[in-house]
């Protein structure tokens, strides 16, 4: 695992994430950010996640990140918490009214790691319920749950079927064949 972020380097991302949903409710261009002005460990390659959920009632209102670094996390952060905000197809785009309304969870994933296993009956057994981040793969379809989910989803059998649900087959695939699998675990905060 990656050194973990200080209290400081989160509240920078949590601002740089509400900055840019400012921003882009505007349709103003993001600020750019002076890379050589912050941490390592926030300008280093990193992946992920921006959650964002209503304050008033909890409910989820946008949700998008990627599985494997290609950008400094700050970077990372910034795209992911306009995406959250103005592309989740489940949504409207968030209106700048909403904004103050919004909380804003951040989960940088650690290196994914492939599991290994010749029977789907052993499946749920590898998976760490409320620690693992899971990747299912099958051929071009792929999906993913962020380790938040098992909140909802305790039961491994449960959240794998859901899991196959999200990627667009039936849910009990994984249970009929062995499916490209990895895990990852995240380091989350939020404002």
């Amino acid at each position: 695992m990656v050194k973990k972020l200080s209290k400081k380097e989160k509240a920078i991302l949590l601002s740089i994430a509400r900055e840019a949903i400012i921003h882009a409710t505007h349709n103003k261009e993001l600020p750019v950010l002076d890379l050589s002005s912050y941490s390592f460990e926030l300008v280093e390659n990193g992946a992920s996640f921006v959650t964002l959920h209503r304050k008033n009632d909890g409910q989820l209102r946008g949700c998008i990140g990627t599985l494997e670094p290609y950008q400094p996390l700050i970077l990372d952060v910034q795209y992911h918490a306009v995406a959250a905000a103005m592309e989740d197809y489940r949504f409207p785009p968030v209106s700048y009214n909403e904004v103050s309304n919004l909380t804003i969870e951040i989960s940088r994933l650690t290196p994914s790691l492939a599991l290994s296993y010749s029977n789907p009956n052993e499946l749920p057994g590898m998976l760490n319920p409320g620690i693992d981040g899971v990747i299912l793969r099958d051929g071009g379809r792929k999906a993913t749950f962020l380790p938040q989910v098992w909140d909802q989803l305790p039961n491994p059998e449960q959240f794998l079927d859901h899991l196959c649900h999200k990627m667009g087959s039936g849910q009990d695939l994984w249970r009929k064949k062995i499916l490209d699998v990895s895990i990852y675990k995240v380091e989350e905060f939020h404002d």
